[in-house]
């Protein structure tokens, strides 16, 4: 598997664009995260460092790599958009609270299982998946039974 930077600067070639020290940064801020991110989280993790990329090179640059393939988008509420690295990893699932926004890494065998087999019932080659479930997480059931 080739390295993340060399996938990025293949794609921005592509694009007629360069593989500046911004953007750079950024793809070497993002590996540092275990899980999902907020761009909010990660331009305060970059001007906690002193790296200076402003709010719309770090979009653009968001945007860019998910059309490398190097991060997707999950949206697990309305009021904040994540991202999360999925080149070369294992497809993420997650059980996300509709009361809190809490959200838990799952892993699934039977879900991969499904998948391949709806792809296989298609006539398609399965590549990878995002699965979400949404629910109402045991301690956001119990603050609302206080509040009661």
């Amino acid at each position: 598997m080739a390295p993340l930077c060399a996938i990025f600067r293949r794609h921005l070639k592509e694009q007629n664009l360069k593989y500046t020290p911004e953007r750079a940064d950024i793809l070497n801020s993002i590996l540092e995260f275990d899980d999902v991110f907020e761009a909010d989280s990660l331009m305060q993790m970059m001007r906690d460092r002193g790296n200076r990329a402003s709010k719309a090179t770090v979009y653009r640059t968001l945007k860019l790599l998910q059309e490398a393939g190097i991060i997707n988008f999950a949206l697990f509420d309305s009021k904040q958009s994540h991202y999360q690295l999925v080149y070369g990893q294992a497809p993420c699932d997650y059980m996300v609270c509709v009361e809190t926004g809490k959200f838990i890494r799952i892993s699934s065998d039977e879900i991969t299982a499904l998948r391949d087999r709806i792809c296989r019932e298609h006539g398609w080659e399965p590549v990878g998946h995002r699965f979400q479930l949404y629910g109402i997480s045991p301690e956001a059931a119990q603050h609302a039974t206080e509040d009661s």
